[in-house]
């Protein structure tokens, strides 16, 4: 096996008519008309970076610079949009709201690589890690790695959608890890659109919401063996498709009709595509000598 091959996603079987499956509680959301076609646009828009030359030697390069391109990209949908290499040259990151908000936003895209394992054990660690190491002391210490309690306030931009209670947050969040951990065999899009949709809506905790739910997309795509070495960073197609229609397509999947669910499903199927057209560019400067 080549240093660029990696497992197909998942052996991933046809996935059943909605409402048909009992076992995998995603299937039926993997079989909406126009998701397979969105899941094997992902697969081949994935491959062909994969298929790179660059990729046989420069791997790790293209994954790092995929990984700072993400993260500057997760600030810009928070509305924090600072060129490239103002985050590159940055060291600072601690005085003021704007490079608090990118300074999260590179250490949980740059943490998001180490937690894989424990991803697929328990993935509400990993979330708990992903809020602490994203407050970074800034948010009160009692509320840092711990989903909400009744009454506490939740800080980050305004997404249009009312605010699940603690007790909501609680029992969807075991949902979420029940499916992480082995209840469903969806397609990575799928898995990966379910885990960032419903960390956004859900909000869990008290800040960092947005830049938690985009790396957990990010572990999730990691894991599923559709991107093992994390070059194709959704959360660049997620900026550059713009904060509108992420909240409109989120408002879709909050929504939960079938509608709304394709659209939200399409919407990061279509980030995934934009992130491996920059990872494509990446390797085609690399090759050129230009990076």
């Amino acid at each position: 096996m080549s240093s660029t091959a990696r497992p197909e996603d998942g052996d991933t079987p046809k996935a059943s008519a909605p409402g048909t499956s009992a076992a995998d509680p995603l299937a039926p959301l993997a079989a909406l008309p126009g998701v397979p076609e969105a899941v094997e646009s992902v697969r081949k828009s994935v491959d062909r970076v994969y298929g790179h030359r660059i990729m046989r030697r420069r791997s790790s390069e293209v994954s790092a610079e995929a990984a700072l391109r993400g993260a500057r990209a997760t600030a810009a949908v928070e509305g924090v949009d600072w060129a490239l290499e103002e985050v590159r040259r940055r060291s600072d990151f601690g005085a003021e709201s704007e490079a608090r908000t990118v300074g999260a936003a590179l250490r949980v895209t740059a943490e998001a690589g180490h937690l894989l394992d424990i991803w697929q054990q328990s993935p509400l660690r990993v979330l708990a890690r992903l809020h602490l190491v994203a407050a970074g002391g800034v948010a009160p210490e009692d509320t840092v790695g711990r989903p909400r309690r009744p009454g506490e306030p939740v800080d980050g931009p305004d997404l249009g959608l009312e605010l699940p209670g603690a007790d909501e947050v609680a029992a969807r969040l075991e949902g979420l890890a029940q499916l992480v951990t082995g209840s469903t065999k969806a397609p990575a899009l799928v898995t990966s659109a379910v885990v960032h949709g419903e960390l956004q809506v859900l909000r869990p905790f008290g800040s960092y919401n947005g830049q938690v739910a985009r790396a957990a997309e990010r572990v999730a795509l990691v894991g599923s063996g559709l991107d093992p070495k994390a070059i194709c960073p959704a959360e660049v197609g997620h900026a550059e498709l713009g904060r509108e229609a992420y909240l409109t397509a989120l408002a879709g999947y909050a929504s939960g009709t079938p509608e709304g669910m394709t659209e939200w499903i399409a919407h990061c199927g279509r980030a995934i595509e934009l992130g491996a057209r920059e990872s494509a560019a990446v390797c085609e400067a690399m090759q050129r000598g230009a990076a």
